[in-house]
């Protein structure tokens, strides 16, 4: 599992920076400036929830036996960042204002992946 969450957060790290890049360069001057900024919310929790992935396979290695709630923490962040910053870049990209209404649905899926975390933290050994 360690592998498949750092190959993972790498790609959407990588894709983060590129969304970022391509928010800057390309659509500055044709999308509004509320869909930029709609746009720079989905690559910036792209990029938080890339390394809290990172993080959670680092303590995943470290864990002879990693707790089901650690495992489940990373699979719910890849699925926010999916569900939330796709929503948003969509959302941005095409104007269609029911794809705002997905977008709560990453969020639940972050904070979920918090809190798993968290129980998994009072079971690890550091």
């Amino acid at each position: 599992m360690t592998q498949i969450f750092v190959s993972i957060a790498a790609i959407l790290g990588g894709l983060s920076v590129a969304a970022g890049a391509f928010a800057s360069h390309a659509l500055r001057e044709k999308i509004s400036e509320r869909s930029l900024e709609i746009f720079d919310t989905g690559a910036r929790y792209q990029m938080y929830h890339a390394l809290a992935l990172l993080f959670v396979a680092v303590l995943i290695s470290r864990t002879p036996t990693p707790p089901t709630t650690l495992l489940a923490s990373g699979w719910l962040f890849i699925i926010g960042v999916a569900i939330f910053s796709g929503s948003l870049y969509a959302l941005s990209l095409t104007g269609v204002k029911i794809l705002g209404a997905i977008t709560p649905l990453g969020g639940v899926a972050f904070l979920l992946g918090w809190g798993a975390l968290a129980v998994a933290a009072f079971s690890l050994k550091f």
